[in-house]
């Protein structure tokens, strides 16, 4: 009779287990094994390391394709503090890129960024330092007064600036933030979201990666080793693969990071808010980015003008032209899943001149398990001009004087 009620008891308490825990939808197309119990925060387990998130919020993505792993309340709006500075730094990268603004210019500090509190070198109204030094001290030591100083120094006022922050969040999807100030220093509605720190994230490393020879900097100095500086995200010391990217931390904002890493050709964005310490943000950073690398692969389906094949021209100068991919397209898969994909090439045969180069005469759809991961335009690689009335009587010419010679014969295609 005890052995029965043992029994009775096991199954018992199973059934309390189970009672007590309800399941959460986080990204269950990669079906990670993903629960939530009601007096704790979301995790997840993958090859049976458990991760419990303590922060307010957390998102990992993969930075080519922009697919979520996992996420926690990550459109929850939350005080970003200086990791804000993605964005600064963002539009700082851009204005470089696009020659408004060099490395060697020189900027002066307003007394206005010289007045700002928090994190800063000491900027004087009396010295000027170059952009390259700015963007090393904002991205090692998060300097609020350079901040504000590049501010001013691209767009004439800190104002101004802002307003192109709010503007590029638009851009880029950014749909639950609202920057009031271009440090990330409390004020009432200043906010953001994980998925949003992710998406201006990404499109920084993405499309300025000239920003890891700063974001990666362990110690460093300015003023000709008079200001000493060391990297607020203690990840670059620590971390394999570490590419950046940003810390930010205030009494009401408790510890965020934004944190990057790159390993065999799959680069990742680790987003936490809200972390009750700052080693704890670091702790989860981390292993969101372990968990990422140790069950993802990023695979290249295909790059851009890579040549297809060869496609025949009609009544062009030339009668074949190569067709070549018009992008990259990569795909985040699990491991050894890379097997299973399929590839579909639509293809014209032939094309009718003129031909302009980028052209659109087909596609490829990449496919996994009857699921599409990626596609993208083939297109020419090169002009063709239509064959003129000049050309063929050229043509005709050359012909008939090989042919009188005993010459070889070719083919006129008009």
């Amino acid at each position: 009779m005890n052995k029965y009620l043992k029994y009775i008891s096991i199954i018992f308490c199973f059934i309390l287990i189970f009672n007590t825990i309800s399941f959460c939808s986080i990204n269950n197309e990669y079906n990670i094994p993903v629960w939530k119990d009601d007096n704790v925060s979301c995790s997840l387990e993958v090859d049976n390391n458990m991760i419990s998130l303590e922060s307010k919020a957390g998102i990992l993505m993969e930075a080519s394709t922009g697919k979520i792993i996992f996420e926690h309340n990550s459109n929850e709006q939350l005080r970003p503090a200086s990791v804000t500075k993605i964005m600064t730094i963002l539009l700082i990268m851009e204005a470089i890129d696009n020659g408004r603004i060099h490395l060697d210019d020189k900027v002066s500090c307003s007394e206005n960024a010289r007045n700002m509190g928090g994190s800063q070198i000491w900027l004087d109204e009396t010295e000027e330092l170059t952009v390259d030094e700015m963007l090393k001290a904002i991205c090692v030591v998060s300097a609020n007064d350079c901040c504000v100083a590049m501010a001013e120094f691209i767009s004439g006022s800190t104002d101004e600036f802002v307003r192109l922050m709010n503007e590029k969040a638009k851009q880029l999807g950014m749909n639950n933030t609202t920057f009031k100030n271009c440090h990330g220093l409390d004020e009432d509605g200043h906010l953001t979201t994980a998925q949003d720190i992710a998406l201006m994230s990404r499109e920084l490393m993405n499309n300025h990666p000239d920003i890891t020879k700063y974001t990666t900097i362990w110690m460093d100095s300015l003023r000709g080793g008079k200001s000493e500086l060391v990297n607020t995200n203690k990840l670059i010391r620590s971390y394999e693969g570490i590419t950046g990217l940003k810390t930010g931390s205030t009494s009401l904002a408790l510890f965020n990071v934004s944190a990057t890493a790159t390993r065999n050709n799959l680069s990742l964005i680790s987003v936490v808010m809200g972390g009750p310490t700052s080693q704890i943000r670091f702790n989860e950073a981390k292993r969101l980015l372990d968990i990422g690398f140790a069950n993802y692969s990023s695979q290249t389906l295909c790059k851009k003008d890579e040549i297809v094949q060869t496609i025949n021209v009609n009544k062009g100068k030339v009668n074949k032209i190569d067709v070549v991919y018009s992008k990259d397209v990569n795909a985040l898969l699990k491991k050894g899943e890379d097997k299973n994909i399929e590839s579909n090439i639509i293809l014209h045969d032939t094309i009718n001149a003129p031909v302009n180069k980028g052209d659109k005469v087909g596609e490829v759809v990449y496919t996994l398990n009857n699921a599409e991961i990626g596609r993208t335009d083939i297109v020419t690689y090169y002009n063709v001009e239509k064959i003129g009335v000049a050309d063929m009587l050229s043509s005709i010419i050359s012909y008939t004087f090989k042919l009188g010679r005993g010459g070889y014969s070719i083919n006129i295609d008009v």
